[in-house]
């Protein structure tokens, strides 16, 4: 499966932005989905993640209760919706797909950069 991220940019402190992601390839409702992110100097992080279905969703305590990840399977994409942002959550951010649920996200894209200023 191949994932394309967009929806990235500059917000102010508060604000809010959706990152979306589109999948080609195999059966996008075969794969868990996820969000990750990168800050400069930093190492990746665990974002959110939704099952198959959509009907599990997992996130980070630092982003619990501002972020809600979304999947639209007929549209083989994945969201993530933004809110609340804070200076903290500037990042590249990455959407994975993890095939089968196994616990390996082996496909990435490319990322988006959110940038958050205080």
């Amino acid at each position: 499966v191949q994932l394309q991220a967009s929806g990235g940019g500059l917000v102010p402190a508060g604000g809010s932005l959706r990152l979306s992601c589109a999948a080609s390839g195999r059966t996008f409702g075969d794969y868990s989905m996820a969000w990750f992110r990168q800050a400069p100097g930093k190492e990746r992080e665990f974002v959110s993640r939704i099952s198959q279905s959509g009907g599990s969703t997992y996130y980070a305590d630092s982003v619990k209760g501002r972020f809600t990840i979304s999947r639209d399977n007929a549209k083989n994409s994945v969201y993530l919706q933004m809110n609340s942002l804070k200076p903290e959550d500037t990042a590249n951010y990455y959407c994975a797909a993890d095939y089968r649920s196994t616990g390996n996200y082996n496909h990435w894209g490319q990322g988006t950069q959110v940038t958050v200023s205080s």
